[in-house]
């Protein structure tokens, strides 16, 4: 119960990543604070993970400020502070080569997973660093690491958000508040499975070839899972994290040159 009295706040936290996330955390002791844009899927996951007054949902949508400050102003209303803020919304869509890509795409890409990412941080902070203690952690990908084909926005974003979380590191690393990145490799969640399709199609290859890729690109040789993720976003969350700060933590199987 490492995190016991601790308030977490997960967007995208109904499904996947988010979701694995949310169980640790629970598992750990903490109150969470799940957000996502569909009601009913969010009722089910609450359901679901059973943990009582716990954890909480959050409907709205990430992609506008006021968006991310209805997510950031109910959480502190219903447990009176945020300890740990987890930026996992986000996704690649509207995939094309750069030469095809319209500003409509960027623009959406961006909202998703750049600006969310940044306006939450800069709400949670707020809360934070009066206090004197918090955890910050950013989603990444594999893809905030290297270039991939027709995936152009997301990798853009990717990267981005690892210079987010440098940069914040060395404005706040004397605060009691630390920001890291986890980078996961490809992992088979459901948005994989809604998204990837399109994005191997604008690769020139079939689903099953682009798991197939991979899992082969990867040094173990399979697909990472939702719960290793979470694993080290409970590590990052503790004090056993504390000494932890700027970092872009691969959870890829051994994908990444670095």
């Amino acid at each position: 119960m490492e995190l016991q009295g601790r308030v977490a706040v997960i967007t995208g936290g109904t499904r996947g990543i988010g979701r694995a996330i949310a169980e640790a955390y629970l598992a750990d002791g903490a109150s969470v604070v799940i957000n996502g844009r569909s009601a009913d899927k969010g009722a089910e996951a609450i359901r679901e993970m059973n943990g009582g007054d716990r954890v909480f949902f959050v409907q709205g949508d990430v992609k506008s400020r006021v968006g991310c400050q209805a997510i950031i102003d109910a959480a502190i209303a219903k447990y009176g502070k945020i300890d740990i803020m987890v930026n996992n919304a986000g996704g690649s869509t509207d995939n094309a080569q750069v030469v095809d890509l319209t500003d409509e795409a960027l623009d959406n890409a961006l909202k998703w997973n750049l600006w969310s990412t940044f306006w939450c941080t800069q709400m949670a902070l707020r809360d934070m660093l009066p206090r004197g203690w918090g955890r910050i952690i950013n989603i990444s990908s594999l893809e905030g690491k290297h270039g991939k084909p027709g995936v152009s926005i997301y990798v853009t974003a990717k990267h981005a958000i690892n210079g987010l979380t440098k940069s914040c590191a060395q404005e706040i690393g004397t605060t009691g508040v630390t920001i890291n990145c986890i980078c996961p490799g490809a992992i088979e969640t459901d948005t994989m499975r809604d998204e990837g399709p399109g994005a191997a199609v604008a690769m020139g290859m079939t689903y099953q070839d682009l798991l197939d890729w991979f899992a082969s690109e990867a040094a173990i040789k399979r697909l990472n899972s939702c719960e290793e993720v979470a694993a080290v976003a409970s590590l990052l969350a503790s004090e056993a994290g504390a000494g932890i700060t700027g970092s872009m933590i691969s959870v890829d199987g051994g994908t990444a040159a670095y």
